[in-house]
């Protein structure tokens, strides 16, 4: 980087105006005293000028515990009678991840559209069993999907705003659900099949993530449960679609509820380093989010209608349908444990899923 002479050091601006055109007094200390780097200067990489590109000198350094709750930018010369905003979260372990930064980069660079990357004109006309099924299935999932919107919008205007990085993030998580819930609701209606059943197991869940006292404890129930759990449904895209257009959907959904998870897998991470006591805090939680989960499996609308997807229909739900489901289950209580074993919170032997009932030894999760 290269430092250059503040102008402030120079001469260069005596003698400027000490009131304005309607009296008020100017101190021009933005030209000529304001505490800041001049002269460091980022330099842009392949990608153009990036958040990572512009963490240089001071401007980089976020705070463990910042001096002001404001949202004057990080960095800035802050005024002492700037007023408090009543930030409750003011620890970086409060809402950080060390792979924040690089997943708004990712976000932003990844962004879709509902309406444009989806090829509607193609869908077919479905078999009534495959299109029920799906309809309910993008029923349910756009219940829940606006849960990620609605949590992070619950917590941002708490932050501290030097933690920057990672309101900027949530925003595009916000962004994300709502498209999430777009282009489903979208499906449901695309092929005339419509908006099926809502069932109050998935209301318990939404509402148990939103009730969390903490943003660190509302963060394990959605990242580390209700959104992972989502996003193995979503990679079983290829399994559950009927055509191409459902596959292109699943996969697009699944690129970015992958980088809320990962966020939400970091962030406990850090927490629970920084802090070892929130670990018995966030394991408490989930005691109970695992508990209203499994509630939500028993949820049969949305249970047997991915049954027939992976079946291919009615026909086949009893001898193709219902084992590969059972196999989603596993799945997703084995990325589950093995997603808990990376953010240091391990659920192995504390776990209220019913892992017995799918024949799954803890002992050898971590091993698969």
């Amino acid at each position: 980087m290269t430092v250059t002479e503040h102008p402030a050091s120079s001469n260069e601006y005596e003698g400027l105006p000490t009131t304005s055109p309607i009296g008020a007094a100017l101190d021009w200390k933005w030209l000529r005293g304001a505490k800041s780097e001049w002269g460091v200067k980022p330099k842009p990489g392949p990608r153009g000028l990036t958040m990572m590109d512009i963490a240089v000198g001071s401007y980089g350094d976020v705070p463990d515990n910042p001096p002001h709750r404001s949202m004057a930018p990080r960095g800035a010369d802050v005024d002492p009678d700037t007023p408090d905003m009543g930030y409750i979260l003011n620890k970086k372990s409060d809402v950080w991840a060390d792979n924040v930064v690089e997943l708004y980069e990712e976000a932003v660079a990844r962004q879709w559209s509902a309406t444009r990357d989806i090829p509607w004109n193609e869908l077919p006309e479905l078999p009534s069993d495959l299109e029920h099924a799906m309809c309910q299935v993008c029923t349910t999932l756009t219940e829940v999907e606006m849960i990620a919107s609605d949590l992070p919008a619950k917590w941002m205007w708490r932050m501290n705003h030097d933690f920057i990085e990672a309101k900027m993030f949530l925003c595009t998580q916000i962004m994300d659900e709502a498209r999430h819930a777009e282009v489903f609701r979208k499906r449901a209606l695309a092929n005339g099949g419509g908006l099926l059943m809502s069932r109050g197991q998935s209301e318990g869940l939404l509402r148990t993530i939103l009730e969390a006292k903490t943003y660190t404890q509302a963060t394990a129930l959605m990242h580390l449960l209700g959104e992972g759990f989502i996003l193995d449904i979503f990679r079983m895209g290829e399994l559950i679609s009927p055509s191409p257009v459902e596959k292109r959907m699943f996969r697009m959904a699944m690129q970015d509820e992958a980088r809320h998870v990962a966020y939400g897998t970091m962030h406990i991470r850090y927490a629970v380093e920084q802090d070892p006591d929130v670990a018995e805090e966030i394991h408490e939680a989930l005691d109970h989010g695992e508990a209203v989960l499994t509630a939500f499996g028993t949820n049969q609308d949305f249970g047997t209608a991915l049954a027939v997807l992976l079946g291919g229909g009615v026909e086949h739900v009893e001898t193709k349908g219902f084992p590969l489901q059972i196999e989603l289950q596993r799945k997703q209580f084995s990325s589950y444990l093995a997603r808990c074993e990376r953010a240091g919170i391990s659920r192995l032997h504390r776990t209220k899923l019913p892992l017995d009932l799918l024949g799954i030894d803890p002992n050898t999760v971590l091993a698969n």
